[in-house]
């Protein structure tokens, strides 16, 4: 800002005798001698007032003071100019005390001076630049007369403290009473337009920069970059940075920011890189930003190119810059180096604290977050809202809710309870640690509820399936004037599906869309996902088409989902088309997309097809390997199956529960019993696994299929769970094979007792009564079915014909075909007994 003019009062009474030391000294700086003449007054006041002004300058307000008091104790009349000067000196150093002090000087002096307008001016300068603001606005209030200086103190406060619409209400009256806004005040409201998105009233400052020719000013049109920046209009601004002549590293800043607070973090990395090819040296908010801009897009070279340029400009890793480098490695996964990084910060705040125990979170490395908490508190630093959110999260994450009840045990000693974040974060660590009751004392205990609060207890009763109370917090959100927004929609969507209400979603889902309020990916997903998972594949399948019609771009589980409906309906044509749907947008090599496809592929006959996906995915994880297993144990390929196992032990991946029981199915399916046992007694032994039920159930299918029923039988009686329909169906179905009838009669009462309502049992021993030629056996089974009235299911099989699906049902002749297709089959029986 310019200085304010003022005259300099003549005086001659007094002579510069001695000269001062440096301004640096400790020592007190004397300047007068009497001797007896006035001629020399003025020469002796004008040296007081420079020296004062460049110890002000120098930081040395003190000192400055201390001539101040000196001019006094020799009775030297002292003018505005000289408290104006230590005024100003105060304002570099932020110093109120010491211009408290002045101010009260100034008042003992009288109204001559404390109606001075120079000084009532520089007193509102001190007090705004100090962010005193009562006092500020108190004194602008009563000044007679304002001036460009004035105004432009009381803006910029005004805009510092976030009383951003009372500082453009400033500028309008400003302009008002006549004062034309300079180009210290116009960046103020320019800030206060971006602060408040207010582009309109943006834009007509903009073409009052330009009427009064300020455009051509750096700070201006910085200020203007920002401004449009902030509003989104990032065309408006670089418009303003391509139109400017000279450009300082605060304009490349300016741009770099608005791309990267816009999501235009290429562009933004893009401008930062041009900056450089222009030679300006980036400044730590140009590397900050960078950082932020190669955080979010994942890029890794460009955030450690970034790294390198902090280092080799010597900039020190303050809480600003550590933090934005820390941010990058621990958004890119590398957090050994966000470790490192933390280590070697010189300033650690609670941000930065926060920072690294979110990274933990994010990182799975939950132990690692809660010893850094630990840490911080030793460091005598207390949580915020921010530490006990990560606490509460890191409890829910481990179901921890001891670790929870702590977390909660502080806010409320430390008043935090209050805050909607923190009790958004507690009501969602007590319904993932599935005290639900819980989570709705807390909810209901909480006054001021945003939305976000509201759509937590909503998820968290969709999430356990209680569509009910979902549905009814719905509508009292409603009630208590919370418009619900597409969250809210979504989570009562969820619940329903949690509680396999399938037509009450579609029906929910339907209803949203009539009230204009427009899906989103995760609606979509959702109901795409609980369709097929609940076996309306067609429907999945159409929702997943109507999806992309809305312009709503399927991501990997959507895809995942449509993937596995095409699987149940053996829908090959589907499945091909949503591969190269993936394929042409860059999902296919996404590990639950490429799983996805593997299985339906190998479902439905396409086995190459199937290891084709598996050959070109350029980083196998278990999951596919899991799948390629599957597959070729699906079509009966053992030898292929133990070579894919082999492959993936060699790779270093450490097998689940879900390779075992498909690998074990592959022996099983092929006879390999000696491989499957080997495999069965490696899976405790060098994994450390504890076989499940499922595992068990593969071992007795593998050893009754060979023959070895009493070995079978024995592993049913050793193993440590009760065996369950299935594992003792499948013996029977055996026994029946191998004609050991008295252990089908040992174990038809246990299975008829634990699934008395299934037909498919029954039929199963009375198949296996049939096969003995015990035939009264067969009757009484046959006459208790009848008693309970089951009914065999018929057998279904099914085959897609371009877009149409044939079912066929035993027994059933409804097809319009059956006719010739009875007479084809008859045709080809002809030919395959002939050919025998």
């Amino acid at each position: 800002m310019a200085s304010l003019p003022f005259t300099t009062p003549k005086f001659s009474h007094f002579k510069l005798s001695k000269t001062f030391k440096s301004f640096n000294s400790n020592e007190p700086i004397h300047l007068t001698q009497l001797n007896g003449t006035t001629r020399n007054h003025h020469t002796l006041y004008k040296s007081y007032f420079h020296t004062i002004s460049s110890l002000c300058k120098d930081g040395e307000i003190q000192q400055a003071v201390d001539l101040l008091t000196e001019m006094d104790s020799k009775n030297l009349s002292v003018g505005p100019e000289i408290y104006g000067e230590i005024l100003q000196g105060c304002v570099y150093e932020r110093d109120l005390f010491t211009g408290q002090q002045i101010h009260a000087q100034v008042l003992k002096h009288g109204a001559f001076f404390a109606r001075n307008e120079y000084i009532e001016t520089k007193l509102v300068i001190f007090y705004a630049k100090c962010g005193a603001f009562d006092v500020a606005n108190n004194l602008f209030s009563r000044l007679r007369v304002k001036n460009v200086f004035s105004w432009a103190a009381i803006i910029g406060l005004k805009c510092r403290i976030g009383l951003n619409e009372e500082a453009l209400m400033g500028f309008s009256e400003m302009q008002e009473n006549g004062f034309l806004p300079d180009n210290f005040v116009v960046p103020n409201a320019l800030k206060a337009c971006g602060a408040l998105l207010w582009l309109g009233y943006g834009k007509g400052i903009h073409g009052h920069v330009v009427k009064v020719g300020f455009d051509g000013c750096v700070f201006v049109a910085s200020s203007l970059i920002d401004m449009y920046g902030k509003c989104g209009a990032l065309e408006d601004a670089r418009k303003v940075f391509d139109a400017m002549i000279e450009r300082n590293v605060i304009a490349w800043n300016s741009m770099i920011v608005g791309y990267m607070q816009n999501g235009m973090n290429e562009q933004a990395i893009g401008v930062f890189h041009e900056m450089r090819m222009e030679g300006v040296e980036p400044s730590q908010v140009s590397v900050s930003s960078f950082l932020s801009a190669s955080a979010n897009l994942g890029a890794i070279g460009e955030g450690k190119q970034g790294h390198a340029i902090a280092v080799l400009h010597g900039f020190e890793l303050d809480s600003i810059l550590g933090s934005s480098v820390l941010n990058f490695y621990s958004k890119v996964g590398l957090i050994d180096d966000a470790d490192l990084v933390f280590d070697k910060m010189l300033e650690k705040d609670v941000v930065t604290w926060n920072l690294i125990i979110s990274s933990y979170l994010q990182s799975g490395l939950i132990d690692k977050a809660l010893d850094m908490c630990h840490l911080m508190r030793s460091e005598n630093l207390r949580f915020d809202c921010v530490t006990l959110s990560s606490i509460l999260t890191a409890a829910a994450n481990l179901s921890n809710i001891k670790l929870g009840k702590e977390g909660h045990c502080y806010c409320i000693r430390n008043s935090l309870q209050s805050d909607v974040v923190v009790a958004s974060s507690i009501v969602d660590m007590y319904a993932k640690c599935g005290r639900i009751d819980y989570a709705g004392h807390v909810f209901s205990s909480t006054t001021n509820k945003d939305i976000i609060l509201w759509n937590t207890l909503l998820a968290a009763y969709a999430n356990v399936g209680h569509s009910g109370e979902a549905l009814k917090l719905f509508y009292q959100m409603q009630l208590e004037s919370v418009p619900p927004n597409v969250a809210s929609w979504n989570s009562v969507i969820l619940g329903f599906i949690r509680n396999s209400q399938l037509n009450e979603a579609k029906e929910f889902f339907s209803q949203m869309q009539l009230l204009g309020v427009h899906p989103n990916l995760i609606t979509w997903t959702t109901l795409i996902t609980g369709l097929s998972h609940n076996g309306f594949h067609d429907e999945a399948l159409q929702v997943f088409q109507e999806m992309q019609e809305s312009g709503i771009k399927p991501n990997n589980v959507s895809i995942s989902s449509a993937l596995s409906a095409c699987t149940n309906v053996t829908s090959l044509q589907h499945g091909r088309a949503i591969h190269g749907y993936a394929i042409r947008h860059d999902l296919g090599s996404l590990i639950s997309v490429s799983t996805a496809l593997v299985d339906m592929y190998a479902k439905c006959g396409c086995l190459s097809r199937a290891k084709r996906v598996f050959d070109h995915i350029s980083s196998n994880e278990l999951p596919v390997y899991n799948a390629m297993i599957s597959a070729y144990a699906l079509h009966g390929q053992a030898g292929e199956a133990l070579a894919v196992y082999k492959n993936l032990k060699e790779a270093g991946i450490e097998p689940d529960g879900i390779t075992f029981t498909s690998v074990l199915s592959a022996c099983s399916h092929t006879g390999l019993v000696n491989e499957g046992l080997e495999i069965f007694i490696e899976m405790a032994s060098k994994h450390h696994l504890s076989p499940s039920m499922e595992h068990y159930g593969c071992v007795v299918s593998l050893l009754s299929r060979s023959g070895r029923l009493d070995e079978a039988f024995r592993l049913i009686l050793t193993m440590p769970y009760e065996p369950d329909a299935h594992i003792i169906g499948q013996l029977i179905a055996k026994c029946r094979e191998h004609n050991e009838i008295e252990l089908v009669e040992h174990l038809s009462k246990y299975l008829l007792e634990v699934e008395p309502d299934n037909s498919g049992n029954y039929v199963a021993i009375s198949n296996a009564y049939a096969t003995a030629g015990r035939w009264d056996d067969v009757s009484e089974i046959r006459d208790l079915m009848k008693e309970k009235g089951l009914k065999k299911s018929p057998g279904c099989s099914w085959i897609q014909i371009g877009e149409k699906l044939h079912s066929f049902i035993a027994g059933d002749g409804s097809h319009p075909n059956t006719e010739d297709i009875q007479a084809t089959l008859a045709l080809l029986g002809i030919d395959m007994k002939s050919s025998a």
